[in-house]
């Protein structure tokens, strides 16, 4: 897979492990560039960790990027109070944000796209948000609704078999293959086989069944449409044509409801632009936070 330009960048990248302890835990995070230069702080998607943006990461410049694992994700214990929906997630962003980057600006990708919009909608200050393939609302309600509804039962049926049994399930190849599967739209194959390798090495990597169901709830419960009318600081929407969780339509509409958003749509890509199209996403963020 080295051979893969986004691979291979993300192998050399450079990455600094640091640790801080809130209110909440201790929460694991990397930091890549400059220390000196401006701060941009990035949330991950769902049963991701910081892993899946070290892509885009790979082709910044002139920032100084902090990457943390959301709490339950990666090497981050659950939260030790509160709930890991929403709300939780929410509150955690604004106080690591206040701990390790004040004024930084903010990154989410996919559910991290919820959770930094409803943080900023709550008071968290930072001088811009970007959001990536940014989930407009609710998937209960949303174009792909029937399939969201199979996925919550799937993970309703996890959660009533006994938990060492259920959490076996929702840590398999076969349901991370199928889940990648769904999300994948390049038709080249070398890459297609290297983001299928990479959900399997990092989408089993939360800490517990409870904590994956609780996020899992809140990602399909929520959209950044509920927080996007009380952003009032410059918010830059990366869209694709492709992805089946957002559509082109519901991209438009959630821009609009922005007081100041700007919407750049990318081609021929779908939800897993971080892996597919890394090099066009710095690219964005990097013209709009300069």
């Amino acid at each position: 897979m080295a051979s893969l330009p986004s691979a291979s960048r993300s192998e050399r990248l450079p990455g600094r492990r640091h640790e801080v302890d809130l209110p909440t835990g201790m929460v694991p995070y990397r930091t890549y560039g400059d220390v000196t230069a401006p701060p941009l702080v990035m949330l991950h998607g769902l049963r991701g960790d910081h892993h899946g943006l070290v892509p885009i990461v790979s082709h910044l410049s002139g920032f100084h990027v902090v990457v943390p694992d959301l709490p339950g994700f990666g090497e981050a214990p659950p939260l030790t109070t509160g709930s890991h929906d929403l709300a939780g997630y929410a509150a955690w962003t604004r106080a690591f944000v206040a701990a390790v980057a004040p004024g930084a600006a903010l990154l989410g990708h996919s559910f991290g796209s919820i959770v930094a919009a409803a943080a900023v909608a709550d008071g968290l200050p930072v001088r811009a948000l970007v959001l990536v393939t940014p989930v407009a609302g609710s998937a209960l309600a949303g174009p792909r609704q029937v399939m969201t509804r199979a996925t919550v039962l799937v993970h309703r049926l996890c959660a009533a078999l006994p938990e060492r049994t259920g959490t076996a399930v929702l840590r398999s190849r076969l349901f991370t293959r199928v889940a990648s599967i769904a999300m994948v739209k390049t038709p080249d194959r070398a890459l297609r086989r290297w983001i299928h390798a990479e959900h399997d090495r990092w989408f089993g990597g939360f800490a517990d069944r409870r904590v994956l169901l609780e996020a899992f709830g809140a990602s399909v419960s929520h959209g950044v449409d509920e927080s996007a009318a009380r952003i009032l600081i410059p918010t830059l929407l990366v869209g694709t044509t492709l992805d089946d969780i957002t559509t082109p339509a519901e991209q438009e509409r959630l821009a609009a409801l922005f007081p100041d958003a700007r919407l750049e749509m990318l081609d021929g890509t779908g939800h897993l632009v971080h892996y597919e199209r890394p090099d066009a996403v710095a690219a964005l963020i990097g013209r709009f936070l300069t």
